[in-house]
């Protein structure tokens, strides 16, 4: 017998390779979904759906009836103002724990995913940012993920937490990597910063999948704060050399942007966001992000207690991804 799974976020890139997963596990799934979503995202997924807004209690007590583990995947990476990122990524959390506590009490996990945002960059690339660092998140985005996870850790007669904290994710229908594979095909790769400087953990989106139902399911897991992360965090020269030879590219061209520039530009970005209501790709919030050095986490503390070690090297993670992209025309 497998485990009742609610999971949220269930259409998103993540969540759609966690859904098929734990359904290929014979564990019995059930995906929340907003009222506006399209059920067709979920339809082939053959999975139970239940309708459910998060500033609606009595929907959030039908979706979590019977469930032995919530995964919250579900938040917002993008947005105009604070206000977006706390109703995206805080309000929800709150929400779905209040409601727990009322008509599920012995929920026996509530998995958050969170973000290396929420932990802010590394001081140093090699072993990176530990779980036991004090947290200093550089973006709007990263503060909101901050606080979701203390609200998960401190209310009182709260069902067991874990938290996941996911670096960069990549792998077939993600969509962020994309546009770097789009440059690299034309001989550039384009830093934020300094491109012989900076390093970012990666992990392959089967990896990471893998690594939140270990985390959900040990007891290593309860009250505890995980990066799901690569051995090692990877150079802009890495990851070009990984994913040139795939795409057949034999001369590339690295540009490094300012820094300066790149807030100029974030700056510019967030005005027109603001203007027309729509959050965009770049934003200033974004370039706080991009510009930092060391996007680097330790995978240590996962690989000694949960037994995890991400099993997808860089050269075979970028092939299948490229290999996808060129399937839906994409590359």
């Amino acid at each position: 017998m497998g485990y009742n799974f609610l999971v949220t976020g269930a259409t998103g890139f993540i969540g759609t390779v966690l859904v098929d997963y734990l359904k290929k596990r014979n564990d019995k799934v059930r995906v929340l979904l907003r009222p506006e979503s399209d059920v067709g995202k979920v339809s082939s997924m053959q999975v139970e759906v239940c309708r459910a807004r998060y500033d609606d209690p009595e929907s959030l007590r039908n979706a979590l009836q019977g469930i032995d583990i919530v995964i919250h995947l579900a938040g917002v990476t993008k947005s105009i103002d604070e206000k977006g990122f706390y109703e995206g990524n805080v309000l929800p959390v709150k929400e779905l724990m209040q409601v727990i506590r009322e008509v599920n009490p012995g929920l026996q996990r509530f998995v958050l995913v969170s973000s290396l945002a929420a932990a802010g960059p590394a001081d140093n690339p090699d072993p990176g940012i530990g779980e036991e660092a004090i947290p200093k998140p550089v973006s709007i985005y990263g503060k909101s993920k901050l606080e979701a996870e203390k609200i998960c850790l401190s209310g009182k007669g709260a069902p067991s937490v874990t938290i996941v904290r996911p670096p960069a994710v990549y792998g077939p229908g993600d969509k962020d990597v994309l546009q770097f594979l789009q440059l690299l095909k034309k001989g550039l790769v384009v830093a934020a910063g300094d491109i012989g400087v900076q390093r970012l953990s990666l992990v392959y989106v089967d990896d990471l999948v893998r690594g939140i139902v270990m985390a959900a399911e040990s007891l290593a897991g309860v009250g505890q704060t995980y990066f799901i992360t690569s051995p090692k965090g990877y150079s802009w020269d890495e990851l070009s050399s990984a994913a040139a030879r795939e795409l057949g590219v034999e001369n590339v061209r690295k540009i490094s942007l300012p820094k300066p520039l790149m807030r100029f530009l974030g700056h510019m970005a967030g005005f027109i966001s603001s203007i027309t209501g729509r959050a965009g790709f770049l934003s200033r919030d974004k370039v706080t992000e991009m510009v930092q050095d060391y996007w680097v986490c330790s995978p240590d503390k996962a690989k000694r207690r949960l037994g995890f070690t991400a099993s997808v090297s860089l050269e075979e993670g970028m092939r299948s991804t490229i290999a996808w992209y060129k399937e839906q025309g994409w590359l």
